[in-house]
């Protein structure tokens, strides 16, 4: 994907007809390797039914969509056999201490996988707006004086140790009956 952003950037500047002709081809090159990608991903999906139940429980998660599944799903292929803080590290997604003696630093997130880390962060952004629960967490971090990217980054957590719980459990996404 950054190759194509890349190959689209450099299609904007070139002012060569030959040059402009194999930006042109090099993107049709990125746009037939992404479309192959996909599909051997969606064939391995088809063809082995626990991936395809793992993958159907992350898809019933609300802003977790086709693509967020499967990232989280070869990013992370421990998903459901670890616990909630290992899988939050693993992520990247849980606080760092920056401790030294009597200093007190800021938390911050660092190490894990990094794809697996930005994975979730848009589904964090469709959560917080249509999901009343992580909804709820969000308005209470932002209201405790946190910036709204740590509050979301605290969401994308809460969804990826969601999502562990899940898998785990073995059962799909349900909305809380009142």
């Amino acid at each position: 994907m950054k190759d194509r952003v890349a190959a689209l950037q450099r299609d904007s500047v070139h002012r060569s007809a030959l040059l402009k002709k194999q930006a042109v081809q090099r993107l049709a090159q990125i746009e037939r390797q992404i479309a192959a990608i996909d599909a051997a991903l969606r064939n391995r999906l088809a063809t082995d039914l626990a991936l395809q139940a793992r993958f159907d429980i992350l898809a019933s998660i609300p802003g977790v969509g086709g693509t967020t599944a499967l990232i989280m799903l070869v990013e992370m292929p421990e998903l459901g056999t670890l616990d909630h803080r290992c899988v939050a590290s693993l992520a990247g997604l849980a606080p760092i201490a920056h401790d030294s003696g009597q200093h007190r630093g800021k938390r911050f997130i660092r190490g894990g996988r990094a794809h697996l880390r930005q994975a979730p962060y848009m589904p964090a952004l469709v959560a917080i707006h249509f999901d009343a629960d992580l909804k709820a967490k969000y308005d209470t971090l932002r209201a405790a004086g946190k910036p709204p990217k740590v509050a979301l980054t605290a969401i994308m957590r809460k969804l990826v140790m969601l999502a562990n719980a899940l898998i785990r459990d073995g059962r799909t996404w349900s909305t809380k009956l009142a």
